[in-house]
């Protein structure tokens, strides 16, 4: 079958509501055994071999009644700017002895979210109480 054949059949499939999206968050695609639910309850164990990665719109399972289609949750970001070069290496070491995934974006270091972002801030919150570093909302 195609790539056109299965996006057709893909799209008959979604109009008939036999399409079940399974939602994997961003900090999960490194993973090579995932196990999840679909939208609809189907309860999913994925195996992929290491030379392969998941990506958003993949058809895990298509059948003539239904179909299983891989949706990429998208990345939240905590937004942080330290306000000295003192505090920029200091939140720097931090971030890094946490593990945190972070990029960076001018004077900004971004935190990538795997959970409440209030949990990110009650760990930051010695270095937002005395100024080291400002915590930009996002919304």
């Amino acid at each position: 079958m195609s790539d056109q054949e299965i996006a057709d059949r893909i799209h008959e499939l979604q109009h008939a509501d036999r399409v079940e999206r399974l939602i994997i968050q961003p900090q999960d695609l490194a993973r090579h055994r995932i196990r999840a639910k679909t939208d609809k309850g189907t309860d999913c164990q994925i195996i992929i071999p290491r030379d392969q990665s998941l990506a958003d719109g993949a058809v895990l399972f298509l059948e003539t009644d239904r179909a299983v289609v891989v949706r990429i949750d998208e990345q939240r970001w905590l937004t942080l700017v330290p306000t000295s070069i003192a505090d920029a290496i200091e939140l720097g070491f931090f971030c890094g002895n946490l593990h945190w995934r972070v990029k960076f974006s001018g004077s900004e270091l971004r935190v990538a979210l795997e959970g409440p972002e209030s949990d990110y801030l009650d760990r930051l919150r010695p270095l937002i109480e005395r100024g080291a570093v400002h915590w930009v909302d996002n919304d």
